[in-house]
């Protein structure tokens, strides 16, 4: 199969490395890509909301399946694109209609379909414009700290938990009247504040059946101790130690379950990748966000632990044959650890050469914001988070500790990483 991987971060590096592996994959293509992905495939000079374009690469290319790695292309609506074009509409895609993006695309959607199907999450209300003044006031009777979320895409930045209710009040007014997140934050979600520990749970279905992928932890603030402003990622961990059977089993029937069943009641056709963000309160599992697909830094953590053929898995999901298809897993633990940009999540430079990429062992590097230079063919930095550095271990701490060894030998000017990953496990 000729196959397009639709991304150009660590996420799609690592779906790039494992599809590469399968011998169904004939010529493999990625747009936009990064360095990493271009040893791997074909780069091509797409963005991901280029649908136009997207079918010229599909036609030229002759391309039997499409994997979409990020959120933007498939709550924008490629999958419907896909459909009602008379070419396209017999091409495999990975990834969810516009109606089954919106789990991730508005979080008022997503807390009214929980609350209609009963999958436990906190409670909650939503505002605008239109009620603010009923906003203050919600954030009045509730107790410190006050959750207050974006409703829309912030690209992992639009959340905000806040333990003074003045401040709270001041962001809510400066996400609705002044576009803190453009117009992501025209409505704003306010949550109670729940207590406990966060991990994630991925499944891929195929709208009837799924199969569950190994769960992860990633850490989002850019400070030790998970201190400081949110991230995308700056690492992760497979498994979660504090994730035992008896709990993946209350995630299974409380919420992947109903998940799947109310997608179905609500005649939402789903084919694509969940990812089931949680909270474990007193052993019991609640939702804080669905995403309709993989998570970045997890995937580098949990793609390496998937021994069976990815492509097979991805073409049962397109073609509604999932039920026919199991999965199994590596053991080892594996642990990732994101090299970022000086300065990033804020303000950071760009084209810092990066060296000692061919000097490490015992791991995997999956590039993120990395472009080569094409005169030099230097490997540079091009975005905030610039390299995943995984490694598998017999057990968390091996896997840390392998990684963060490679971690050292990786330079580039301003290099900057969290170095507890795994801390609170």
């Amino acid at each position: 199969m000729n196959i397009l991987i639709l991304g150009s971060g660590g996420r799609e590096y690592a779906l790039a490395w494992k599809i590469a592996q399968s011998p169904k994959t004939e010529k493999l293509f990625i747009a936009p890509g990064n360095a990493g992905t271009g040893t791997l495939g074909v780069n091509l000079p797409i963005e991901t909301t280029e649908f136009d374009n997207i079918k010229k690469a599909v036609v030229e290319y002759d391309i039997d399946m499409v994997v979409v790695g990020p959120e933007n292309p498939l709550v924008a609506g490629i999958h419907d694109y896909f459909l009602n074009d008379e070419y396209l509409k017999n091409i495999k895609i990975t990834g969810p209609l516009k109606a089954g993006a919106m789990l991730e695309g508005s979080k008022d959607f997503a807390k009214q379909f929980m609350l209609k199907h009963n999958i436990p999450t906190a409670a909650y209300q939503t505002f605008s414009h239109e009620n603010i003044e009923q906003g203050f006031a919600f954030i009045d009777s509730l107790k410190a700290p006050y959750v207050l979320k974006a409703d829309g895409l912030a690209a992992g930045k639009g959340v905000l938990i806040l333990h003074d209710p003045e401040e709270a009040k001041a962001e809510l007014k400066a996400m609705i009247e002044e576009s803190k997140f453009g117009d992501a934050s025209s409505k704003v979600v306010i949550e109670e504040f729940l207590s406990g520990i966060e991990l994630s749970v991925f499944i891929l279905t195929d709208g009837n059946s799924y199969v569950i992928l190994p769960e992860a932890k990633d850490y989002k603030r850019i400070g030790e101790g998970d201190t400081g402003p949110n991230t995308g990622g700056m690492g992760s961990v497979s498994p979660v130690p504090f994730a035992n059977k008896t709990f993946l089993d209350k995630v299974e029937s409380k919420i992947i379950k109903p998940t799947i069943e109310g997608l179905k009641k609500d005649g939402i056709p789903y084919q694509g990748f969940i990812f089931f963000g949680l909270i474990k309160v007193n052993e019991e599992p609640y939702v804080i966000e669905y995403n309709c697909r993989l998570g970045d830094p997890e995937t580098e953590s949990i793609i390496p632990r998937i021994t069976s053929d990815l492509v097979d898995l991805l073409e049962a999901a397109a073609d509604g044959t999932l039920d026919k298809q199991s999965i199994s897993i590596d053991d080892r633990y594996a642990a990732t650890v994101m090299l970022v940009s000086g300065g990033y999540p804020e303000k950071y430079e760009k084209g810092k050469t990066i060296t000692g990429l061919d000097s490490v062992n015992n791991c995997i590097l999956f590039h993120a914001g990395t472009t080569t230079d094409v005169e030099s063919l230097d490997v540079k930095t091009s975005g905030g988070r610039v390299l995943a550095v995984t490694a598998l271990g017999n057990n968390l701490k091996e896997a840390l500790n392998t990684a963060y060894q490679n971690v050292e030998i990786i330079q580039f000017e301003g290099k900057n990483f969290r170095t507890d990953i795994g801390f609170d496990l």
